[in-house]
């Protein structure tokens, strides 16, 4: 067994948003304004915020993410769709087909999203070059073994594998990493078969 240390990155519930989404939520013409760069290149937290609205609950202030995507989602933790009342799929970013329908509430307008509210699926930010020395190819799975005290052994991540030179990140939602008292970077081993 092969095992390779990598970084923790700990995803709150956050929000990805198109240009038209933000327009409307935002105004006509609006931008994502970047508040604080991320670990993953050309990433950002933006300063602006949303609510979530289903038939159940609300949840208010929900961070956005930039660059806008194509298509407008929700990442939540299963903890949150307990306040929201739904039960939407474990889903890698971007797959939306089928997903949770939900209201997001800006302060110039709201969008209701037929389909876009997700868990995502544990999975690793992987370089292409680094990704080809695992002898993987984005898409594949490793497990990933957490130590300590609370330590666990996460199965079925998925690995995505996107531009050169980045750095290698495992990113998790809040409620696993709570579960094994992990914080963003800390140090953990994917096992490479």
């Amino acid at each position: 067994m092969v095992t390779k240390e990598i970084v923790v990155g700990v995803s709150a519930r956050h929000v990805h948003l198109s240009q038209a989404d933000v327009e409307t939520l935002f105004g006509p013409g609006h931008e994502l304004e970047p508040l604080r760069p991320l670990s993953y290149k050309g990433v950002f937290a933006a300063k602006e915020t949303v609510d979530v609205k289903t038939e159940k609950g609300t949840m208010t202030g929900l961070r956005v993410l930039g660059p806008v995507r194509k298509q407008s989602q929700i990442e939540l933790a299963r903890t949150d769709c307990f306040k929201l009342g739904i039960k939407p799929p474990v889903r890698e970013s971007g797959h939306l087909a089928g997903s949770t329908p939900v209201t997001v509430i800006g302060p110039n307008g709201s969008i209701e999203l037929p389909e876009g509210a997700i868990i995502a699926a544990r999975h690793i930010h992987i370089s292409t070059e680094t990704i080809a020395e695992w002898g993987k190819k984005s898409g594949d799975y490793v497990d990933v073994r957490v130590g300590g005290e609370r330590g666990v052994t996460f199965h079925n991540v998925l690995l995505r594998a996107g531009g050169s030179g980045g750095h290698t990140e495992l990113h998790l939602d809040t409620d696993e990493a709570n579960a094994c008292m992990l914080n963003t970077g800390d140090m953990v081993e994917a096992i490479i078969d």
